[in-house]
């Protein structure tokens, strides 16, 4: 399988792409998921051949490199990663598209890498982590229950909260490494937020998707959209930050069209 190697501190990102030179979409997963939430819930199949996909595992995720140390989960550490993929996959630039986490990284990246960004996707994504806002997202007591060692204890506590998981989420969180991901959380917990003065000066062509329902990231999502000059919002009614992605039509009738406007 595709991998390539952090230059930084040698942690190892795997990741699958497509190559028939058609403009590369580079999708970046929530926490506690995988590349294959895409092909799961239908992305790569609704954007392929019109535009080549590259789905990578952050780390911490999937198969790539699960350090339990909270500082290597620093930003500037997985855009190195990001980087590293785009130098295996042969890319200069390309289009991103973020869910949650994800979408932070690819806010970061194009505030730091602007020419490396073509457009950026936000879906569920906010410019300003405040910690006490992360267990809203999962539950009360998960980061306790990661600690544990036990996946099965973190899936528990989601269910028990907000339902019965489809069966593309349930997997991707069973498949991760807990301890790893307390490490993650714990250091997405400390990071700081996007100040407006860097939002202001980022020219990338953003499209905002954020649930109705998903508090805070609703506010925060109208926020970037006033203070972004090229950022569009699309409000999804009634969607809940962990509903954000499915159904995938009403993202993907808006997302198509500004992929094909900005290639």
């Amino acid at each position: 399988m595709p991998h390539a190697v952090n230059p930084v501190d040698a942690q190892t990102i795997y990741f699958d792409a497509s190559d028939t030179g058609a403009p590369p979409v580079l999708l970046l997963h929530g926490s506690a998921l995988s590349r294959s939430i895409w092909r799961g819930l239908g992305y790569v199949r609704a954007l392929e051949p019109e535009f080549d996909t590259i789905r990578m595992d952050l780390r911490g995720h999937g198969r790539s490199g699960k350090p339990h140390d909270p500082a290597a989960y620093a930003m500037d550490l997985v855009l190195e990663d990001v980087k590293a993929v785009l130098a295996a996959t042969g890319h200069e630039s390309i289009h991103i598209v973020g869910y949650s986490f994800g979408s932070r990284a690819g806010l970061s990246l194009a505030i730091k890498h602007p020419s490396m960004v073509r457009s950026l996707t936000m879906l569920g994504g906010t410019h300003a982590i405040e910690a006490q806002h992360i267990s809203t997202l999962f539950f009360d007591g998960y980061l306790e229950a990661l600690k544990t060692g036990d996946m099965d204890a973190f899936i528990a506590g989601m269910e028990a909260g907000g339902g019965k998981l489809d069966p593309a989420t349930r997997l991707a969180f069973a498949s991760n490494d807990a301890l790893a991901l307390a490490a993650y959380f714990e250091s997405t917990e400390a990071g700081s937020a996007v100040s407006e003065t860097l939002l202001h000066q980022l020219a990338t062509p953003t499209l905002l998707m954020t649930g109705t329902r998903d508090v805070p990231r609703i506010d925060h999502s109208r926020v970037m959209a006033s203070v972004m000059p090229n950022a569009r919002l699309v409000e999804l009614a009634g969607r809940t930050h962990g509903g954000t992605l499915f159904p995938p039509q009403p993202i993907l009738d808006e997302l198509l069209p500004f992929l094909r406007a900005n290639s």
